[in-house]
């Protein structure tokens, strides 16, 4: 299938006030992040590159240690076995996460 609705993929919760909409191909997926006010994504790694935009609002992205604020328009990319985790502010934010290859875990 070629074509996406976002708001039509069913919605996975990966930790308190973080929940990811998902669409894939054979070698690629993009998962949009929805972060609530004050919700955080633990520091985890996994095999996949990663390279994401914040699409709204403004969240604090740790790599392998390094801080940073990212805001709208901001882009990142997270090496395959990188720790990394995610904290959002005062108000809720949204990211595009891109991986390769897909995560398996996330297509259901």
């Amino acid at each position: 299938m070629p074509f996406f609705g976002i708001d039509q993929q069913l919605e996975k919760r990966i930790s308190d006030g973080v929940r990811i909409r998902t669409i894939f191909g054979e070698k690629i997926m993009m998962s949009f992040v929805y972060f609530q006010p004050h919700s955080a994504v633990p520091e985890h790694n996994h095999p996949h590159e990663q390279m994401g935009m914040v699409l709204e609002g403004t969240f604090e992205l740790v790599i392998e240690g390094e801080r940073q604020q990212l805001e709208k328009g901001d882009a990142y990319l997270i090496p395959s076995n990188a720790k990394h985790s995610a904290q959002s502010f005062d108000q809720s934010a949204i990211a595009l996460d891109i991986f390769s290859p897909p995560r398996d875990e996330y297509k259901s």
